[in-house]
This record gives structure tokens, sequence and C-alpha cells, in this order.
């Protein structure tokens, strides 16, 4: 158990420190960004005073550094800032201005509803058709299944996303093709708009689950207790399901992770396919318009997500191996 415990405060140790790394990183890159915000919105008639008097306003003549640890400052108390876009500039930072978390929470929210719907449909197929690929391993079944993996990896998002909307909104109107939900909507209209964004996510995180699945599993079936357990008789399909599959968690279980983490990190073109009002269409829009307060934090949130979801990997990897949880 204290082995176990050790590792895990590595892991968060490593964590911490690499969300810093990539807080420096996240800060110079959004910040080296061509173009200004003041210019942006003063237009090219804008005399030098006008864009200097507003660039000290928003802090952006201080130094780089200052300015980083200012951000870092405001992080560490939860304080994202306000929205470039939303300023009230006669009442600065007053009356008026749209702090960045007012507008990241609801997206956020939007973002994480359609992450848990295609995470609910993706995962258990994924697994399911795992088991039954490796259970009828070398037949048809496995080589289409196989075939439309592949299929499903080499398509880009936005590709797999039109298909969808041309056979199942065009075509075949089952499923709106825009998913313009807002707070307050009914669950079930709610869920029936996210349904086509889901369903290309699926398609998309599906395949590398499946595939994972697939292998763990047979690289356990040529296992002495594996043998064992079809000398005893026992179907094939409880071998792979009692016997081969929890021993191959520890692999299924990170790959599943690195998926969960890309359905908050990696929406950001599919969120823009179907103008879902999520992290990733906000994270374009700020971009566009160099909201730089709302960039860093949307690449923040971006980078913590995927760095708690691979700690969260590794450390049920951890849990999962009898190995760590029964040493000699």
């Amino acid at each position: 158990m204290r082995s176990i415990l050790k590792i895990v405060l590595q892991r968060l140790g490593l964590g911490l420190v690499t969300l810093f790394v990539v807080s420096i990183v996240i800060f110079v890159a959004v910040n080296s960004l061509p173009g200004d915000f003041a210019e942006a919105i003063l237009g090219q008639g804008a005399t030098p005073e006008s864009v200097a008097t507003i660039r000290r306003d928003l802090g952006l003549d201080q130094p780089l550094v200052v300015r980083y640890f200012d951000w870092l400052k405001g992080m560490l108390t939860f304080d994202l800032g306000t929205s470039f876009a939303q300023l009230n500039f006669a009442n600065f930072g007053g009356a008026g201005s749209v702090t960045v978390a007012e507008q990241i929470a609801p997206r956020l929210s939007n973002t994480m509803f359609l992450a848990t719907v295609t995470a609910c449909i993706a995962v258990p197929l994924a697994v399911f058709l795992g088991i039954l690929a490796a259970l009828y391993r070398n037949t048809a079944f496995d080589k289409a299944a196989n075939m439309f993996t592949l299929s499903s990896i080499s398509s880009p998002e936005f590709f797999m996303a039109y298909v969808l909307i041309l056979f199942l909104a065009v075509l075949n109107p089952v499923f709106p093709s825009l998913s313009n939900i807002f707070e307050g909507m009914p669950f079930g209209e709610r869920l029936e708009k996210s349904m086509l964004p889901a369903l290309t996510l699926t398609l998309v995180v599906t395949a590398h689950m499946m595939r994972m699945t697939r292998a763990a599993i047979i690289n356990l079936l040529a296992s002495p207790y594996i043998e064992m357990a079809r000398l005893k008789g026992l179907s094939p399909m409880r071998v792979i399901v009692k016997h081969a599959l929890p021993n191959a968690l520890a692999p299924i279980i990170n790959v599943v992770a690195l998926n969960l983490a890309y359905l908050i990190t990696g929406v950001v073109v599919v969120e823009v396919v179907f103008v879902y009002p999520g992290i990733g269409q906000l994270f374009v829009d700020s971009v566009k318009i160099r909201d730089i307060p709302v960039v860093q934090a949307c690449c923040l949130i971006f980078a913590a997500a995927y760095i708690l979801l691979n700690l969260t990997a590794d450390i049920l990897s951890i849990v999962s191996n009898p190995r760590l949880r029964h040493p000699k």
C-alpha cells in the first residue's frame, strides 16, 4: 500500500510541474499571436495615443514576465480575469464588464455534457466490439471491424461530421444538423440536438479504444492461466470476460482516459462544424478577436483536463495492477 501511495504522490507532483511548464508555454504562445486587441477594436483609423491608452488600461504595456505572474496569481485564486471583448471601458472592470469565468462556465458545461453523452456511447461500444473482435479474431467480423476502425481513424473529423449531416440530417432527417442548445433547454431536446456531434466524436474515439481492447485481450490469450481456464471447460466468452479482461484493464484504462481527454480538448473542429456552443467554439471565436484572457483560460483548461485524466489513468492502472496491490 505504501508503494502505491508513493507512486501516486509522485504522479501528482509530476502533474503539477507539467501544468506549471504548460502554463508558461501557453502564456508565451498566446501573447506571441500576430495582431493586437487594441488595434482590432479601434480599427485602421486608430491613433497611436488611443491604442496606447487601451493597452495601458488592459495592462498590455507591462513586461511579459510581470503579466505572466499576475495571470498566474489570478489562476491560483481562481480569478480568470475580465474578457477583453466584454469590457465596459467607461467603467473598466466594473459594471457592464464580463469576467472570463462567466463566459467560460456555460460553454464548459455544454462541452462536458457533449463529452459525457459521447463517453456513454463510445466506451461500452468500444469495449464490447474489442471483446468480440478478440473472441472471433481472424474471422470476417474481425476483419470488418478492423477495416471500419482504420477508416474512422484515417478520416478527418470534419469529413465524418459532414457525412453524418448528409445521411442523418439531410437525406434522412433524424437529427438536427445544428446543435444550437441553450441554458434551460429540456433534457430530451438538448440530447437530440447533441446527438450528431456526439456520434461524430464516437466514430473518432471508438476505433482507438476498440483496437486497444482487442490487442490487450489477444496478448493474454496465450497465458498459462487462460489455458487452464480453457481446460476447465469454460466457454470462450467466459474465459475472456472473467479471466482475460480484468488483467487487460491497465492498457484499456490508459487508452480510455486519453480518449476522454480528447473529448474535452479535441472538440474544437466538431463544435465549429455543428455550431455547438461549447468551449471549443468559444476558443475559436476568442482567437479571432484576440481576446487574450479567454484564449489563455481555454488553453489552460484543455491542458489541465488532459493532465488530470492522464494522472487518473496512471493511478487506476497502478491500482489495477495485482503485482503492486499484492507485493510478495
